[in-house]
Protein backbone atom coordinates (compact mmCIF):
# COMPACT_ATOMS: atom_id res chain seq x y z
CA UNK A 1 0.00 0.00 0.00
CA UNK A 2 1.52 3.48 -0.96
CA UNK A 3 2.33 6.30 1.27
CA UNK A 4 -0.45 8.41 -0.26
CA UNK A 5 -3.02 5.59 0.44
CA UNK A 6 -2.09 5.51 4.22
CA UNK A 7 -2.37 8.82 4.19
CA UNK A 8 -5.69 9.19 2.95
CA UNK A 9 -6.88 6.48 5.43
CA UNK A 10 -5.69 8.07 8.16
CA UNK A 11 -7.06 11.50 7.57
CA UNK A 12 -10.07 9.82 6.70
CA UNK A 13 -9.78 7.80 10.35
CA UNK A 14 -9.03 11.68 11.70
CA UNK A 15 -12.72 13.29 10.02
CA UNK A 16 -14.46 10.51 10.91
CA UNK A 17 -12.94 10.58 14.91
CA UNK A 18 -13.27 14.58 14.69
CA UNK A 19 -17.22 13.70 13.55
CA UNK A 20 -17.64 11.69 16.64
CA UNK A 21 -16.49 14.33 18.76
CA UNK A 22 -18.57 16.98 17.70
CA UNK A 23 -21.70 15.03 17.72
CA UNK A 24 -20.75 13.95 21.49
CA UNK A 25 -20.27 17.35 22.18
CA UNK A 26 -23.51 18.01 21.11
CA UNK A 27 -25.68 15.50 21.75
CA UNK A 28 -23.34 14.11 24.80
CA UNK A 29 -23.61 16.44 27.70
CA UNK A 30 -24.63 16.94 31.29
CA UNK A 31 -23.99 18.91 33.94
CA UNK A 32 -21.98 18.39 37.29
CA UNK A 33 -23.80 19.03 40.54
CA UNK A 34 -22.44 21.42 42.29
CA UNK A 35 -19.97 22.65 39.48
CA UNK A 36 -22.14 23.39 36.70
CA UNK A 37 -19.86 21.41 34.47
CA UNK A 38 -20.57 20.61 31.11
CA UNK A 39 -19.14 16.85 30.80
CA UNK A 40 -19.27 14.47 28.22
CA UNK A 41 -21.49 10.77 29.11
CA UNK A 42 -22.09 8.55 26.24
CA UNK A 43 -23.10 5.67 27.51
CA UNK A 44 -26.66 5.20 29.08
CA UNK A 45 -26.59 4.71 33.13
CA UNK A 46 -27.88 1.13 32.68
CA UNK A 47 -25.49 0.10 30.96
CA UNK A 48 -21.79 1.62 33.15
CA UNK A 49 -23.83 0.62 36.14
CA UNK A 50 -25.29 -2.87 35.06
CA UNK A 51 -21.01 -3.02 34.51
CA UNK A 52 -19.89 -1.92 37.09
CA UNK A 53 -22.10 -4.39 39.20
CA UNK A 54 -20.79 -7.13 37.33
CA UNK A 55 -17.04 -6.13 38.03
CA UNK A 56 -17.72 -5.92 41.78
CA UNK A 57 -19.18 -8.91 42.27
CA UNK A 58 -15.97 -10.52 40.53
CA UNK A 59 -13.82 -8.13 42.80
CA UNK A 60 -15.61 -10.00 46.05
CA UNK A 61 -15.44 -13.17 45.20
CA UNK A 62 -11.46 -12.98 44.79
CA UNK A 63 -11.42 -10.76 47.64
CA UNK A 64 -10.88 -11.76 51.41
CA UNK A 65 -13.33 -10.09 53.08
CA UNK A 66 -12.71 -8.56 56.34
CA UNK A 67 -14.18 -10.00 59.28
CA UNK A 68 -13.30 -7.41 61.99
CA UNK A 69 -16.87 -6.07 63.08
CA UNK A 70 -16.07 -3.25 64.49
CA UNK A 71 -14.18 -1.88 61.11
CA UNK A 72 -16.46 -3.51 58.87
CA UNK A 73 -19.79 -1.46 60.76
CA UNK A 74 -18.08 1.54 60.63
CA UNK A 75 -17.11 1.48 57.33
CA UNK A 76 -21.01 0.79 56.25
CA UNK A 77 -22.41 3.21 59.01
CA UNK A 78 -20.42 6.50 57.60
CA UNK A 79 -20.91 4.85 54.06
CA UNK A 80 -24.77 4.63 54.45
CA UNK A 81 -24.74 8.33 56.08
CA UNK A 82 -22.88 9.85 52.71
CA UNK A 83 -24.91 8.17 50.64
CA UNK A 84 -27.93 9.49 52.14
CA UNK A 85 -26.54 13.00 52.22
CA UNK A 86 -25.55 12.47 48.33
CA UNK A 87 -29.02 11.22 47.88
CA UNK A 88 -30.68 14.77 49.51
CA UNK A 89 -28.21 16.78 47.30
CA UNK A 90 -29.19 15.38 44.20
CA UNK A 91 -32.59 15.72 44.93
CA UNK A 92 -31.65 19.53 45.84
CA UNK A 93 -29.79 19.72 42.51
CA UNK A 94 -32.75 18.83 40.63
CA UNK A 95 -31.11 15.40 39.39
CA UNK A 96 -33.47 13.83 41.70
CA UNK A 97 -34.00 11.46 39.13
CA UNK A 98 -30.71 9.98 39.50
CA UNK A 99 -31.32 8.61 42.42
CA UNK A 100 -32.67 5.33 41.26
CA UNK A 101 -29.16 4.79 39.44
CA UNK A 102 -27.99 4.05 43.22
CA UNK A 103 -27.97 0.23 44.77
CA UNK A 104 -25.27 1.49 47.59
CA UNK A 105 -23.14 -1.58 49.14
CA UNK A 106 -20.15 -0.71 51.49
CA UNK A 107 -17.68 -3.66 51.88
CA UNK A 108 -13.93 -4.06 53.53
CA UNK A 109 -11.30 -6.16 52.14
CA UNK A 110 -8.52 -7.03 54.30
CA UNK A 111 -5.89 -6.23 53.05
CA UNK A 112 -3.39 -3.98 54.33
CA UNK A 113 -0.84 -3.55 51.73
CA UNK A 114 -3.26 -2.18 49.34
CA UNK A 115 -3.76 1.63 50.36
CA UNK A 116 -7.21 2.24 48.43
CA UNK A 117 -11.16 2.77 48.22
CA UNK A 118 -13.47 3.46 45.14
CA UNK A 119 -16.71 4.17 44.26
CA UNK A 120 -18.52 2.25 41.08
CA UNK A 121 -21.17 4.27 39.11
CA UNK A 122 -24.21 3.33 40.64
CA UNK A 123 -22.84 3.08 44.24
CA UNK A 124 -20.64 -0.10 44.62
CA UNK A 125 -18.22 1.10 47.09
CA UNK A 126 -15.16 -0.97 48.28
CA UNK A 127 -12.59 -0.23 51.16
CA UNK A 128 -8.99 -1.49 51.84
CA UNK A 129 -8.22 -2.11 55.20
CA UNK A 130 -4.69 -0.37 54.26
CA UNK A 131 -5.99 3.01 54.39
CA UNK A 132 -7.67 2.75 57.51
CA UNK A 133 -4.45 3.80 59.28
CA UNK A 134 -4.13 6.96 57.17
CA UNK A 135 -8.42 7.62 57.81
CA UNK A 136 -7.63 7.04 61.63
CA UNK A 137 -11.04 7.80 62.84
CA UNK A 138 -14.65 8.19 61.18
CA UNK A 139 -14.42 11.49 60.14
CA UNK A 140 -11.12 10.58 58.19
CA UNK A 141 -13.09 7.78 56.57
CA UNK A 142 -15.75 10.32 55.43
CA UNK A 143 -13.41 11.84 53.79
CA UNK A 144 -12.72 8.93 51.43
CA UNK A 145 -15.71 7.96 51.04
CA UNK A 146 -17.08 10.93 50.66
CA UNK A 147 -14.49 12.18 48.07
CA UNK A 148 -15.23 8.15 45.97
CA UNK A 149 -18.87 8.94 46.17
CA UNK A 150 -18.50 12.41 44.56
CA UNK A 151 -16.76 10.93 41.50
CA UNK A 152 -20.02 8.86 41.19
CA UNK A 153 -22.61 11.64 41.38
CA UNK A 154 -20.53 13.93 39.67
CA UNK A 155 -20.44 11.33 36.23
CA UNK A 156 -17.19 11.40 36.48
CA UNK A 157 -17.17 7.20 35.68
CA UNK A 158 -19.33 7.46 32.55
CA UNK A 159 -17.22 10.85 31.58
CA UNK A 160 -14.13 8.41 31.31
CA UNK A 161 -15.84 5.79 30.19
CA UNK A 162 -17.42 8.13 27.39
CA UNK A 163 -13.41 9.63 26.75
CA UNK A 164 -12.17 6.08 26.62
CA UNK A 165 -14.65 4.82 24.29
CA UNK A 166 -13.89 7.55 21.49
CA UNK A 167 -9.88 7.33 21.95
CA UNK A 168 -8.93 3.28 22.68
CA UNK A 169 -12.30 1.80 20.87
CA UNK A 170 -12.84 3.72 18.15
CA UNK A 171 -16.37 5.38 19.23
CA UNK A 172 -18.13 2.00 20.15
CA UNK A 173 -21.15 2.06 22.30
CA UNK A 174 -20.17 0.41 25.68
CA UNK A 175 -22.98 -2.76 24.99
CA UNK A 176 -21.11 -3.34 21.74
CA UNK A 177 -17.51 -2.84 22.69
CA UNK A 178 -18.40 -5.51 25.31
CA UNK A 179 -19.80 -7.60 22.70
CA UNK A 180 -17.18 -7.17 19.71
CA UNK A 181 -13.80 -6.44 22.35
CA UNK A 182 -15.16 -7.88 26.07
CA UNK A 183 -11.16 -8.81 27.26
CA UNK A 184 -10.13 -4.92 26.24
CA UNK A 185 -13.27 -3.45 27.60
CA UNK A 186 -13.71 -4.61 30.76
CA UNK A 187 -9.69 -4.20 31.29
CA UNK A 188 -9.55 -0.69 30.35
CA UNK A 189 -12.92 -0.52 33.01
CA UNK A 190 -10.74 -1.82 35.48
CA UNK A 191 -7.85 0.64 34.78
CA UNK A 192 -10.62 3.87 34.64
CA UNK A 193 -12.40 2.36 38.32
CA UNK A 194 -8.75 1.30 40.20
CA UNK A 195 -11.10 -1.95 40.92
CA UNK A 196 -8.66 -4.46 43.23
CA UNK A 197 -4.97 -5.17 43.77
CA UNK A 198 -5.31 -7.49 40.73
CA UNK A 199 -5.44 -4.44 37.77
CA UNK A 200 -1.97 -3.71 36.57
CA UNK A 201 -2.09 -0.06 36.32
CA UNK A 202 -5.13 2.89 37.29
CA UNK A 203 -5.48 5.89 35.06
CA UNK A 204 -5.93 9.17 36.95
CA UNK A 205 -8.52 11.42 37.45
CA UNK A 206 -7.84 14.51 35.95
CA UNK A 207 -7.22 17.37 37.75
CA UNK A 208 -10.41 19.10 37.46
CA UNK A 209 -12.45 15.82 38.03
CA UNK A 210 -10.08 15.77 41.39
CA UNK A 211 -10.84 18.91 42.51
CA UNK A 212 -14.61 18.54 41.69
CA UNK A 213 -14.25 15.61 43.95
CA UNK A 214 -12.83 17.19 46.75
CA UNK A 215 -15.25 20.11 46.31
CA UNK A 216 -18.45 18.08 46.04
CA UNK A 217 -16.93 15.46 48.70
CA UNK A 218 -16.61 18.23 51.55
CA UNK A 219 -20.19 19.07 51.19
CA UNK A 220 -21.41 15.22 51.34
CA UNK A 221 -19.49 14.85 54.55
CA UNK A 222 -20.49 17.75 55.81
CA UNK A 223 -24.10 17.34 54.87
CA UNK A 224 -23.88 13.66 56.71
CA UNK A 225 -22.59 15.64 59.81
CA UNK A 226 -19.06 15.04 59.27
CA UNK A 227 -16.05 18.09 59.87
CA UNK A 228 -15.23 19.03 56.51
CA UNK A 229 -11.73 20.33 58.33
CA UNK A 230 -10.64 16.94 58.87
CA UNK A 231 -9.92 16.61 55.19
CA UNK A 232 -6.57 18.49 55.74
CA UNK A 233 -5.77 16.14 58.29
CA UNK A 234 -6.40 13.54 55.95
CA UNK A 235 -4.49 14.31 53.21
CA UNK A 236 -1.27 15.84 54.98
CA UNK A 237 -1.07 11.99 56.74
CA UNK A 238 -1.29 10.74 52.84
CA UNK A 239 1.41 12.92 51.44
CA UNK A 240 3.61 13.19 54.82
CA UNK A 241 3.60 9.01 55.68
CA UNK A 242 3.51 7.64 51.89
CA UNK A 243 7.32 6.98 52.17
CA UNK A 244 9.54 6.65 49.05
CA UNK A 245 6.95 4.46 47.14
CA UNK A 246 3.29 6.40 47.77
CA UNK A 247 0.58 4.28 48.16
CA UNK A 248 -2.07 3.10 45.41
CA UNK A 249 -4.73 5.89 46.54
CA UNK A 250 -1.97 8.65 46.63
CA UNK A 251 -0.32 7.89 43.24
CA UNK A 252 -3.94 8.12 41.65
CA UNK A 253 -5.20 11.21 44.09
CA UNK A 254 -2.15 13.01 44.13
CA UNK A 255 -1.82 15.13 47.12
CA UNK A 256 0.69 18.50 46.29
CA UNK A 257 0.62 21.27 48.80
CA UNK A 258 -1.38 23.50 46.31
CA UNK A 259 -4.30 20.88 46.66
CA UNK A 260 -4.18 21.04 50.02
CA UNK A 261 -4.34 24.86 49.86
CA UNK A 262 -7.65 24.13 47.08
CA UNK A 263 -9.19 22.41 49.75
CA UNK A 264 -8.86 24.65 52.03
CA UNK A 265 -10.42 27.11 49.94
CA UNK A 266 -13.32 24.63 49.84
CA UNK A 267 -14.31 23.93 53.16
CA UNK A 268 -16.04 27.68 53.92
CA UNK A 269 -18.32 25.94 51.50
CA UNK A 270 -19.39 22.67 53.19
CA UNK A 271 -19.24 23.99 56.74
CA UNK A 272 -22.10 25.79 57.20
CA UNK A 273 -23.93 22.15 56.37
CA UNK A 274 -22.12 20.77 58.91
CA UNK A 275 -22.75 23.30 61.52
CA UNK A 276 -26.67 22.83 60.31
CA UNK A 277 -26.19 19.16 61.11
CA UNK A 278 -25.13 20.05 64.39
CA UNK A 279 -27.44 22.24 65.38
CA UNK A 280 -30.44 19.54 64.42
CA UNK A 281 -28.71 17.01 66.07
CA UNK A 282 -28.86 19.07 69.41
CA UNK A 283 -31.28 17.86 71.64
CA UNK A 284 -33.97 20.55 72.90
CA UNK A 285 -34.74 20.11 77.01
Amino acid sequence: MGLDMVGLISNGRLAWLWTVVVLALLWGCATVPLTERKALRLVPSSEIVGLGIQEYRKVLRKAKLSQDRAKVAMVRRVGRRIARAAEEFLVEEGLGHEVGNYQWEFNLIEDDKVVNAWCMPGGKVAVYTGILKFTKDEEGLAVVLGHEIAHAIAGHGNERMSQALLVHLGGLALSVALKTKPKETRKLFGALFGIGAMVGFILPYSRLQEAEADRIGLVLMARAGYDPRAAIGFWERMSKDSGPRPPQFLSTHPAPAARIEQIKRFIPEALPYFQRFKKKSVPIH
